[in-house]
């Protein structure tokens, strides 16, 4: 890790090392535990990007990602819960609506725990939730697939398109209620502790002052496109905690070699993501996602082939973080990303 220090990455540390990799099996197998979330929201973590007027730390984009990285290296479920976090923060510090002094402090401080409901937003010209002006407010219809954290965070931020293709970002109370009823949990091959539903929207109304964001589709893909294409920190996490495994598992050499690797890829992923225009590059950006994907891979492939057939025990810490990297593989896919990986794959 290259980031200067920061108190809360020491904060991170602590609470990877002390409470959620110790726990990270059985984490994995019976689900996120409302005790690591506590902790968390506790810790001043999920206020790592918040301004400091709101009680955030306003800390730099690199101390967030090492952040993410020493979360998801420990127990990527519990990460996949609190990362979603994050975006409504952001977007409610760029917000001037009246809804930005009504939850950017209990966001900032980790009174109220956010998850998303919106990357369906990306499916356009398909439209799975449509938003509809009505009654001072707005309506809600369709379904949203996926919704991580149900029954642990307070408030989602959902969205709808307009017939006008106007992006509307609303939030809401994280519960079923007239218009949104959730699915049962989703079992998955990987990070079924993060509870994940979906969502069906008949009719859910939310009034104008939970608006966040009204903005034109257009602008919404140009400013969402870096998120998809820039590799997330998660890749890292896992892939060092993969390494640290193959190092206890007597393996030093080859992991300073796939150490290496992972640490040359990580330094370029974050200059380009650094860059000053976040929607230019994307060609490169794509390179370097894939690439990722690979060193994460070979780390994960590696601590499983050192374990032998005790790594395929469910208690293992290497089949966990093999299964880890598949979901991150598709985790915030989009048609682009997966072209230019399976592209990528094909070229060998």
């Amino acid at each position: 890790m290259t980031t200067a220090p920061h108190p809360l990455l020491a904060t991170a540390r602590a609470l990877a090392d002390d409470l959620l990799a110790p726990h990270a099996a059985r984490t994995d197998q019976e689900g996120v535990p409302v005790g690591h979330l506590d902790a968390i929201r506790g810790s001043g973590l999920l206020g790592v990007s918040a301004p400091q007027a709101y009680g955030g730390a306003g800390a730099p984009d690199s101390v967030a990602r090492e952040v993410q990285e020493i979360l998801a290296g420990a127990c990527c479920s519990t990460w996949f819960v609190q990362t979603q976090h994050h975006t409504p923060v952001r977007m409610l510090a760029k917000s001037d609506l009246p809804v930005r002094e009504r939850l950017l402090g209990p966001l900032a401080t980790g009174e109220l725990l956010a998850g998303i409901a919106f990357a369906h937003v990306r499916a356009f010209p398909r439209v799975p939730v449509r938003a509809t002006a009505a009654r001072d407010g707005w309506r809600f219809d369709g379904r949203v697939p996926w919704y991580t954290g149900w029954g642990l965070n307070d408030v989602m931020l959902l969205a709808g398109v307009t017939e006008a293709d106007e992006v509307v970002f609303a939030f809401t109370e994280a519960r079923e209620q007239p218009g949104l009823r959730p699915s049962e949990p989703m079992r998955l091959a990987a990070l079924t502790a993060a509870r994940t539903v979906s969502l069906e929207l008949d009719g859910l109304w939310l009034p104008e002052e939970s608006v966040v964001l009204r903005t034109p589709q257009e602008k919404f893909a140009l400013v969402d496109r870096p998120r998809n294409t820039n590799a997330s920190p998660a890749v890292f996490g896992v892939a060092y905690a993969a390494l640290k495994v193959l190092e206890d598992s007597g393996e030093p050499g080859t992991a300073a070699v796939l150490r290496d690797r992972v640490d040359e890829v990580r330094r370029q992923v974050y200059d380009l993501a650094d860059h000053p225009v976040p929607h230019e590059r994307i060609a490169e950006r794509l390179a370097l996602k894939t690439r990722s994907y690979d060193v994460m891979r070979a780390a994960a492939t590696a601590a499983v082939v050192a374990g032998g057939g005790r790594a395929m025990g469910l208690d293992g810490t290497a089949q966990r973080l093999f299964r880890e990297g598949m979901f991150l593989l598709v985790q915030g896919q989009t048609n682009e990303v997966r072209r230019a990986h399976l592209d990528a794959l094909a070229r060998g």
